[in-house]
């Protein structure tokens, strides 16, 4: 009918307070109808109530639904007095409901009254009799009080009574409070009715008070007790799906595969309070298996080896096995699979050992596994956007260097080229002067496209995550020293000056690395101030760190170029002294070596006007190392 109707199909359990002392064969036959709905493509949806018609009729308002499909059993009810039929009672609550009824000659012929004598085995203990005796003695002596104030009996009855759902309240087994109603009269007949001190009584009227005080007291105290079983299954039911809420709440906060299986695993086990065991799946296999322990010890290898072909069958064919189910029902276990639509992330396998799931838990195991497949689910696809998005920005790079390449290139490739071609055909026509300005020419543009192909080889290493660092101590006043000498000749046009530190200055750090970071910071300088203008680099310590500075007093640097100065192929729209392009990889090496570094490299003003470049390195201290080695 639901497909016929392009609807959808919901199967509803109704869970009344006498579900729990159910025949093991109706228990049986409900799980059998649980699974049948379930391959139907059903949704199992748990209520909770007494009256079953009322909680269907409800159901059906709240989820829309439309037509309901009831089983009508064979069996012939020995009583008189009812409230009708389950379809007579819904057709009452509901009348636009379309019922459709259908035969069930499987179920006996003849009714059996529900198995709820259980309910009543006495369940004694020290505390709940000491509770029952303090109230009806406290009810006496209130009585007493009455009597000596000259209350009626009527009132002292009613204390009694009062005593009596005080006892159903606290006391755990019903039972207690049947018998606080029964001892409640005889005490009561015992000590206030004529004559005192015996069972008698004188007044032809007390027969029918005994009577009603009896029954007064207990139907108050079934009633309490009724309320008392409803609100404890309405706190387990806000239990479990608080369960649901958190379960939702946590699968947020983390982020990846590992982190959403524990915490999904967790969550089953404070829901069902059983022993769990979870295959992660890898490469269409099962991993190494954790387990989840609520009490016991470990399971060990041998279970694993054991039913770790049921874990792989869920695996591949995404259904439930083990334990309750057709397939390797003797297993300890119930496996079931972590998977959305078609793909499987895991097998969880719960602890069954003769204490089947019950139905509410069952869908909220369900429900909180979706969520967990979800997750993971969203945690795929993010992992997938990510390395697209990754092959997009080297595509990017890619294309960007292609064009910077072979546009900026140009430049000094055209005059080594021309500048060797006139050396080739000319030679003999030109000076000294004239050959040693070529010469330089030649070697500054050389120089250049060297130092060009220096980043673009450090650039890719360190994006690929293949550059090797070799971390040592060193002298900071050393590094700059050397750097300042490999800077190229434009520096005979600047003033360079070093301030060195008054204390000796060390610093972890890969010093080839680190030596190339202030070879293009001092150029960088060079190229975007005028001639003549000064760069100076200084250093210090500052706390644990080393702090060196590059500053110069150009024209410094816009404020809305300085948020993108360090990013790749970013080259602003300042003017460069020399007339010469730069592909922007300087600085953006020089900020991706500080933080392999652990540091950070950031740009300021220098007032009245210039630019100062500072980054930091972790500052190496001697004594403390000498201290740490002892």
């Amino acid at each position: 009918m639901a497909n016929a109707f392009q609807g959808s199909l919901t199967a509803i359990y109704v869970e009344t307070s006498e579900d729990s002392y159910m025949y093991e064969k109706n228990r049986k036959r409900l799980n059998e109808n649980i699974k049948e709905a379930e391959k139907l493509g059903a949704a199992i949806e748990t209520v909770y109530g007494d009256d079953i018609a009322f909680q269907i009729a409800e159901f059906a308002k709240l989820c829309g639904a439309s037509k309901i499909v009831l089983g009508k059993s064979a069996m012939k009810r020995r009583i008189i007095f009812g409230n009708g039929s389950l379809i007579e009672q819904l057709v009452q609550y509901d009348p636009e409901l379309e019922i459709y009824s259908i035969p069930d000659y499987r179920t006996h012929t003849v009714y059996r009254k529900k198995n709820t004598w259980r309910y009543y085995i006495p369940r004694l203990t020290i505390r709940d009799i000491i509770l029952s005796l303090t109230l009806l003695i406290i009810a006496t002596l209130i009585g007493f009080f009455f009597e000596y104030c000259g209350y009626s009996q009527a009132n002292i009855i009613m204390i009694y009574i009062i005593g009596v759902l005080m006892n159903s309240i606290v006391t755990t087994w019903p039972g207690y409070s049947l018998i606080a109603s029964f001892v409640s009269v005889l005490v009561f007949n015992f000590l206030f009715t004529e004559p005192r001190f015996t069972l008698l009584a004188y007044d032809k009227d007390y027969p029918i008070t005994f009577l009603v005080m009896f029954l007064v007291a207990f139907l108050a105290s079934y009633l309490t007790i009724r309320l008392k079983e409803h609100a404890r299954k309405s706190a387990r039911a806000a239990y479990r799906t608080k369960i649901l809420f958190d379960t939702n709440q946590l699968l947020e906060q983390v982020r990846n595969r590992d982190e959403i299986i524990e915490v999904t695993a967790r969550q089953i086990a404070k829901l069902l309070k059983r022993n769990l065991i979870v295959y992660q799946v890898e490469n269409d296999t099962l991993s190494k298996p954790k387990e989840y322990l609520q009490e016991g010890e470990p399971a060990g290898e041998k279970l694993f080896e054991e039913e770790k072909e049921i874990a792989f069958w869920v695996m591949k064919n995404s259904k439930h096995a083990g334990a309750t189910t057709e397939v390797s029902p003797d297993a300890k276990c119930l496996y079931l699979a972590i998977r959305m639509e078609k793909i499987v992330y895991g097998v969880v396998g719960i602890e069954i050992d003769h204490n089947p799931i019950d139905v509410f838990e069952h869908s909220i195991l369900l429900a909180i596994l979706g969520e967990c497949s979800l997750a993971l689910e969203n945690d795929r696809n993010r992992k997938e956007k990510e390395e697209v998005a990754l092959l997009a920005e080297k595509e990017q790079l890619r294309a960007n260097l292609l064009r910077a390449i072979s546009h900026d290139l140009r430049t000094p490739l055209t005059s080594i080229s021309g500048n060797a071609s006139n050396l080739i055909k000319n030679d003999t026509y030109f000076d000294e002067d004239t050959k040693m300005r070529i010469y330089t020419d030649i070697y500054e543009d050389s120089i250049w496209l060297i130092k060009l192909v220096e980043n673009l080889l450090s650039v890719t290493r360190i994006e690929d995550g293949k550059m090797n660092i070799h971390m040592t101590a060193e002298v900071v006043d050393e590094v700059i020293q050397e750097a300042v000498r490999h800077v190229n000749s434009l520096k005979k046009q600047h003033r360079i000056r070093v301030i060195n530190s008054k204390d000796l200055l060390l610093a972890f750090m890969d010093s080839k690395l680190i030596i190339q970071v202030l070879i293009n910071l001092i150029d960088n300088a060079i190229k975007y101030t005028p001639i003549d203008s000064e760069i100076v680099i200084t250093s210090r310590r500052k706390g644990q760190w080393i702090e060196i500075v590059v500053l110069d007093n150009g024209e410094g640097i816009p404020d809305e170029i300085k948020e993108h100065i360090f990013e790749m192929f970013y080259t602003g729209e300042n003017h460069i002294a020399d007339g010469r392009r730069s592909l922007g990889l300087g600085l953006a090496l020089c900020k991706l070596i500080v933080e392999l570094h652990g540091g950070k490299i950031i740009v300021t003003d220098n007032k009245p006007k210039g630019a100062i470049f500072r980054f930091e390195l972790k500052a190496y201290d001697p004594k403390l190392s000498e201290e740490m080695e002892v």
